[in-house]
Parts: structure tokens; C-alpha cells; sequence
């Protein structure tokens, strides 16, 4: 993957839902890039996020100790080596790293049931 220096576009596919981000380019979201195309399963957590395991951890040396999400924000977090996309602002939370961010509507993750989405690179 090319390192641009910019944030990648990302495309999301939910059912029929289009839903469209960007993926930061940073440790984080490149070692998230490099996965992509991939369908994820993803389930609500703490009715603040939806969240999902990846097939395996991802390779970070130098992320941050923390962060604090706001909703629309896609996160990796450490401790258990999943994704989550928060729908509602959250505390900050030890081992949370930032991944890239949703723009704009995020009525299609709020869905109460598991439900399948598409993460693809656009550009």
C-alpha cells in the first residue's frame, strides 16, 4: 500500500447501505488497510459502539496508550485485538487506538442484531 501521506477513503457495506469514512494514515489504520477488502460481523457493545474481532491482532509498535472516541470514530482496541465504531461519544479508554473516522450518517450501524459489513478501500 502506498503511503500518501493522506487518509484513505473507505467504503462501507450494509445490507444496502452505503456508508463512507476515511482510514488515517497512521501505524494504526495502515496495519487496518492492509486487511481490507474484508466482511466483518458486527455486534453492539455497551449500546455506545458496534464492535468486531478481526482475524488476527494487529502488528502496532507505536500506538497511543489511549484515546478518548467520539462517535463516528473506528477504533482499534488492543487489549482485545478488535474494531469498534463508536455511535456515541465515550470516556477515554486505556489501549483504545484510533483507526479513521465515519462521515456522516451512521443510521445504518444502528442496527440491534449482528449484522454483516463490507470494509473496502475507494481510492
Amino acid at each position: 500500500m502506498k503511503n500518501t501521506g493522506y487518509t484513505r477513503q473507505l467504503k462501507l457495506t450494509i445490507g444496502e447501505q452505503i456508508v463512507t469514512g476515511t482510514i488515517n494514515d497512521t501505524e494504526a489504520g495502515r496495519a487496518f488497510a492492509s486487511l481490507l477488502p474484508i466482511t466483518l460481523t458486527l455486534s453492539d457493545y455497551g449500546k455506545t459502539e458496534k464492535a468486531s474481532d478481526l482475524p488476527h491482532r494487529l502488528d502496532l509498535k507505536s500506538a497511543t496508550s489511549g484515546y478518548q472516541p467520539s462517535t463516528g470514530d473506528i477504533t482499534y482496541y488492543i487489549t482485545w485485538g478488535n474494531l469498534a465504531i463508536f455511535y456515541k461519544d465515550f470516556t477515554y479508554s486505556m489501549g483504545l487506538v484510533p483507526i479513521g473516522r465515519i462521515n456522516g450518517d451512521l443510521s445504518a450501524l444502528l442496527n440491534e442484531r449482528l449484522f454483516a459489513a463490507k470494509f473496502e478501500l475507494t481510492d
